[in-house]
């Protein structure tokens, strides 16, 4: 095996060799130019994987620039989002950034050229910089080709040395390996220096090969400025075979500046002028080369998207007792007739019901296991290649453990659909490490999120055939246990609506609710009316956009008297939503009780459990009692 890792170095044709030599020279200079002239910038990141990145372009890369969304495009992603000035220097090589666009906007306010690569470019697949993060959504796209597109396109990614010891590294990999993509290389940038000091391994490739391995990846070391050892690891890469690679290239962080090369402290730190100017001169100064990449061969993914496809939701009748998790798993199998709506889910899809799915389109249908950065980052790689992907875990995991995915899925403006199950104090007798309290808070801190709380089966279809077509990022939270049907087959639940229940000009105070103790604050409406007290119940499915006028009309209409109850915790729940709400200089007075889970719950009977936390019916019927004493 170690004799199989170690690329012998072979060589390529003299004029050729020449001019890769001097793209990757024409890489580093601009590299320099850029971030010097920005003042802020990763050169010496960028530095050391221009030879990586020259043979590419020029030997292995096939992609129409003038046409970026060409199906058959490979795929280049910049895991080390940090050395996007190399990454930008590409560009201008290739003739779609021109020099002017390089120098003068990079890292500048309202430009497209930003500190770390965002889709504002045509050819940025997701943003990146948040590190670990490339490789797993690589391999939602190659899991996209191989699997469902059946194209021939090859998905490459640079990573930095300092990722690997990243978690979701190996998640990716090992999925990778597991469902045979030998259309995904990973070229790993082994320059040995970190941020602040060596790496974990530095400079130790079989320590790397060994754990890339044991991963079930191919290992390939290599000297990453050996145009001939690049070339033909690039090359057996891309060889057709089942298995992913990942080419170790050990490179020397700054090459090509004598004074910083391999020398700590240079990270993230553009050189200065003097400095510079003479760095690009070591380096034969500027350059105008232009590289022709090849072109893929024409082809058409062997699935068309068909939005149009008729969708037959499941119908209940009112009364039924139904979770909305089990309504979702439903909805989502109905949505199996549009070919381009795809599932993920975390090894539970008996619980969230999103197993339905396979029994449905098998082929559009991936366990990922228990890994859930990969679950969120293999939709995401799903998502570029134009499928409707929907993931679903348990919201606690969901949402906790993949957060930054989440999060840099907003920075990318991706269209992704997530659906958590087992939410709040109402699961029960598993207790708080399994119950979700914090996740609608999260979930609405994300930029350009839809964030959805059904109370019933109905509702629930509804709302998850909506998301299939919301862009951005959509949350939906499901219940474990089963509440009564309330709404009709016909009912409609578009997003940013609600649903306002026993309104009239007298009533007295409204009560607020999602999902679970949407069911309490109907219970408790109806005792406030043996008292002679007229309450409005707003089921307030759509949290995020909220209906605002809907909110602000009850208040009005109320007095200014609201309980919110949420099983969530206090802080960034429904609550909060409905105050943001109300906040205008137009907002009458406020009475306002939010009862919410405020003490860490333990185990018990649902019932038991929303009691304790003073989220059930009793508690709001003496909330509302409170507000009209005052």
């Amino acid at each position: 095996m170690l004799n199989e890792r170690k690329i012998p170095s072979t060589s390529l044709e003299a004029e050729e060799a020449n001019f890769i030599r001097a793209l990757a020279a024409q890489l580093r200079v601009d590299s320099i130019r850029c971030s010097t002239s920005a003042e802020s910038g990763h050169p010496t990141s960028s530095l050391s994987a221009a030879d990586l990145m020259a043979v590419l372009l020029m030997r292995h890369l096939r992609y129409d620039w003038e046409r970026p969304s060409l199906p058959n495009n490979d795929h280049l992603i910049f895991s080390k989002g940090h050395a996007s000035p190399l990454l930008y220097s590409m560009y201008r090589a290739v003739g779609v950034v021109d020099e002017d666009e390089l120098l003068n906007t990079y890292r500048r306010f309202g430009a497209r050229l930003q500190g770390h690569p965002t889709p504002l470019l045509p050819w940025v697949d997701v943003a990146t910089g948040s590190l670990g993060q490339g490789l797993p959504v690589a391999v939602g796209v190659a899991l996209a080709g191989r699997s469902l597109d059946k194209l021939p396109f090859h998905t490459w990614v640079l990573c930095g040395d300092s990722e690997l010891a990243e978690g979701s590294i190996w998640e990716a990999i090992d999925k990778a390996a597991y469902y045979n993509l030998g259309n995904l290389t990973a070229v790993v940038d082994v320059n040995r220096l970190g941020q602040d000091g060596p790496t974990e391994l530095q400079w130790d490739m079989e320590s790397y090969a060994r754990r890339v391995e044991a991963f079930g990846a191919e290992a390939l070391i290599i000297d990453g400025h050996d145009l001939g050892q690049i070339d033909d690891a690039l090359r057996r890469a891309h060889n057709g075979s089942d298995q992913p690679t990942v080419i170790l290239a050990k490179t020397i962080k700054g090459k090509g500046v004598p004074e910083i090369e391999d020398k700590n402290g240079w990270h993230g730190k553009a050189l200065p002028a003097d400095m510079a100017e003479k760095a690009i001169a070591g380096l034969g100064g500027p350059t105008s080369l232009h590289v022709s990449t090849r072109l893929p061969e024409a082809a058409d993914p062997a699935i068309t998207p068909d939005a149009r496809a008729a969708v037959t939701l499941p119908q209940w009748k009112i009364g039924d007792e139904v979770a909305t998790r089990a309504a979702f798993g439903a909805a989502v199998t109905a949505l199996a007739a549009r070919p381009e709506v795809v599932v993920l889910d975390g090894e539970v899809g008996n619980s969230t019901h999103a197993g339905e799915f396979k029994e449905a389109a098998p082929e559009r249908y991936f366990e990922i296991f228990i890994a859930e950065q990969q679950l969120v980052a293999g939709a995401v790689g799903l998502s570029v290649r134009g499928y409707v992907a929907f993931a679903s875990s348990f919201a606690a995991f969901l949402v906790s453990r993949p957060y930054d995915f989440i999060r840099m899925a907003g920075v990318s403006e991706v269209s992704i659909r997530l659906v958590g199950t087992h939410a709040g104090v109402e699961i029960g007798q598993d207790g708080p490490s399994q119950m979700a309290l914090e996740d609608i808070a999260a979930m609405r801190a994300i930029h350009g999120s839809t964030v959805l709380y059904p109370a019933d089966a109905p509702s629930t279809a509804q709302l998850v055939r909506a998301m299939a077509d919301i862009p951005g990022i959509s949350y939906l939270r499901a219940t474990r246990g089963a509440y009564p049907v309330i709404y009709g087959p016909d009912e409609q639940f578009p997003p940013g609506g609600c649903k306002v229940h026993g309104a009239s000009p007298d009533d007295q105070v409204a009560l607020i609710g999602a999902g679970v103790t949407l069911h309490e604050c109907l219970s408790a409406a109806g005792e406030l009316a043996k008292e002679g007290i007229k309450a409005r119940v707003i089921d307030l499915y759509s949290l995020k956009p909220i209906d605002v006028d809907a909110v602000r009309q009850s208040c009005l209409e109320t007095g200014g008297r609201i309980v919110v109850a949420e099983d969530h915790y206090a802080q960034g729940g429904i609550g909060s939503a409905v105050l943001e709400a109300l906040a205008s200089a137009n907002t009458p007075k406020l009475h306002i009780a939010l009862l919410a889970v405020r003490e860490l719950p333990g185990s018990g009977e649902p019932k038991e459990l929303l009691n304790a936390a003073g989220i059930s019916a009793r508690h709001i019927v003496a909330a509302a009692r409170g507000l009209l004493m005052d």
